[in-house]
């Protein structure tokens, strides 16, 4: 998908950690809620997803459209990336009457898997914005999924980058609370790899769909969805919601 960059976003640099990502989000003159749960979701768009990529698209914006319908609404922003042998943000921080589904189309397919830096990037934006927020006085959690089908293959950043910088966001104040999900899909070869990379990068849950079937992917939008709101329930418990069963 092209880069969807709004009037209202602006270009910041992941704080805190090893390399240099940036991200966008939106600028905090135009939010009206006191109160937000960032959102991060990541897409596998490597070779190996090209047997399921439209279902793959259809699951996420059945994500956005069962979030635009929560109670919560008002009180998220969503961030989307894809990432091959490279990470593509397609929109940064992004509040949810912002976001057009139509804008949204099946990814260019191919490459390797910079599984690594997508895991990296996702929870270090979502603490770097996070920490923007708190500074000025909002309330923030935050929920990060990392959708893959295989093994890292072309990442910058380590697992172990990755489990360092977790360790600085559970002693540091920059955000209420971070859930993390790492999601296998078509992923039978690698589970033990996944599940073992969940332990090691101290993510906070593993999730294996099994195979990519439509049945699979619609209960994954499911699963997504509900992740989400209960999480920003979760907002101002001082603690992370609980994991929820795929």
């Amino acid at each position: 998908m092209p880069k969807l960059m709004d009037k209202g976003m602006e270009s910041l640099e992941i704080l805190g950690g090893k390399g240099a990502f940036n991200f966008s989000a939106t600028r905090m003159d135009e939010l009206g809620a006191t109160e937000y749960t960032l959102v991060t979701i990541a897409l596998d768009k490597s070779g190996s997803v090209f047997s399921f990529e439209k279902e793959l698209l259809d699951a996420l914006k059945s994500v956005i459209e069962s979030c635009k319908k929560s109670p919560r609404a008002e009180n998220l922003m969503i961030r989307l990336i894809e990432f091959n042998h490279k990470l593509d943000e397609v929109h940064g921080f992004k509040l949810l009457s912002n976001i057009d589904l139509n804008d949204y189309n099946e990814p260019d397919i191919g490459g390797c898997t910079a599984l690594y830096d997508a895991l990296y990037s996702s929870i270090g934006a979502t603490v770097t914005y996070a920490k923007n927020l708190t500074n000025q006085n909002f309330g923030v959690n935050g929920i990060c999924f990392v959708i893959t089908d295989g093994m890292d293959n072309n990442s910058k950043m380590t697992c172990s980058d990755i489990a360092d910088y977790i360790r600085k966001v559970k002693i540091g104040e920059s955000i209420e609370s971070l859930f993390t999900v790492l999601i296998g899909i078509n992923a039978s070869e690698c589970n033990q790899y996944l599940d073992e990379l969940h332990n090691k990068a101290m993510l906070t849950q593993f999730v294996d769909i099994g195979a990519a079937t439509p049945q699979k992917l619609a209960k994954l939008a499911t699963f997504v969805s509900r992740s989400i709101v209960s999480q920003s329930q979760a907002l101002g418990s001082g603690q992370p919601s609980q994991s929820l069963t795929f």
